[in-house]
């Protein structure tokens, strides 16, 4: 768990930038007992999140689902619209990343743990035209304290699409307190106040 106050630091606060190679220490991921069955879909973390929320009218909506299997991973799909158009016609590349970064960060809820995003890696192999559904595939490969290590790739159309995006991330764990600490109050009292514990609990899955 981590340390009472804990707060992640970019990379030019502290002058290092996180490797996202696990360390010799590093262990596998283990789905929690409670994590959504394979199948399942997660729904949205966060009602007004950019990347899965529904209360995000040009956001990505996009769905994942736990994947089968007994690893930590997960599925999603989103579409692109003109919405989301950088150069005429094709996604912007951060709205990319940020779908990369998205289903990445959903991985925790198969661990229940809170996590913030420490460091993405995005490659970008080829366009994705306006239109297009990417498929997304994640997976956690390795856990070290609260160091979670993970890897993405996006297909275009279907899980056995062309390549058009890969990330890997390094995840840290984190206590309520870094969004408590950070956050915009208003926001943060409404999603603590819900009485959905679940709601409650997801609203603050991730968050860089």
């Amino acid at each position: 768990m981590a340390a009472d106050g804990a707060r992640v630091r970019s990379a030019a606060v502290t002058g290092r930038t996180p490797s996202l190679t696990p360390p010799d220490d590093a262990v596998a991921p283990v789905r929690h007992a409670d994590a959504p069955a394979p199948g399942e879909l997660l729904g949205a973390h966060y009602e007004y999140c950019f990347g899965c929320g529904d209360g995000q009218p040009h956001g990505l909506h996009l769905q994942a689902r736990a994947a089968a299997g007994e690893g930590v991973a997960i599925t999603a799909e989103f579409t692109v619209l003109p919405e989301h158009q950088g150069a005429p016609g094709l996604a912007h590349g951060g709205v990319l990343a940020t779908a990369l970064d998205e289903t990445l960060g959903s991985l925790n809820w198969l661990l229940r743990v809170i996590a913030v995003t420490g460091r993405l890696e995005t490659d970008f192999v080829r366009p994705v035209p306006v239109g297009t559904v990417l498929h997304l595939d994640a997976e956690v490969t390795a856990v070290a304290g609260r160091k979670i290590y993970s890897t993405a790739t996006g297909r275009i159309g279907g899980p056995d699409g062309p390549v058009a995006v890969r990330a890997d991330a390094l995840f840290i764990e984190v206590k309520v307190d870094h969004f408590i600490d950070n956050g915009r109050p208003d926001e943060i009292q409404a999603a603590m106040q819900d009485p959905d514990q679940v709601r409650r609990a997801r609203a603050f899955e991730v968050n860089p």
